[in-house]
């Protein structure tokens, strides 16, 4: 049966947006606890938050701190996902197309991480470096 068939009972599709709410909530949940990293990420970004509320950042300096903050704990949620779907597809055996998919996931969270490094440095080394000196 041809999968783009009008006909096709549609098995894999969501009933309703609920059901597609709680599908992505149930993956955020899974992600955090299934993944140490994501935990890491989201310490990170409790405390970058925390940072941001105690120097009392701008609002454009909010958006790109929140958009660093959601940058890499998507990328990882990325990356996690490639590698599970690369372990069921290579059965769990040695192939270097699946290292090589999973090393480039993993590349674009570090990628991404850098770029919120930067941000964090452009944004909290001014105001550390002010209450020092």
């Amino acid at each position: 049966m041809d999968l783009r068939d009008k006909n096709s009972p549609q098995k894999w599709k969501n009933p309703n947006v609920f059901a597609s709410l709680e599908f992505a909530r149930t993956g955020i949940a899974t992600a955090f606890r299934e993944e140490p990293n994501m935990r890491k990420h989201g310490f990170s970004a409790v405390l970058a938050i925390i940072c941001g509320l105690v120097f009392r950042i701008s609002k454009m300096e909010w958006l790109f701190l929140l958009l660093a903050i959601f940058l890499v704990i998507f990328a990882e949620m990325m990356n996690s996902a490639i590698e599970n779907v690369v372990d069921l597809a290579s059965d769990y055996h040695f192939s270097m197309l699946a290292k090589n998919a999973k090393d480039m996931a993993a590349g674009a969270v570090l990628f991404i991480s850098g770029y919120a490094v930067i941000v964090g440095l452009l944004i909290f080394l001014p105001k550390i470096w002010a209450l020092i000196f």
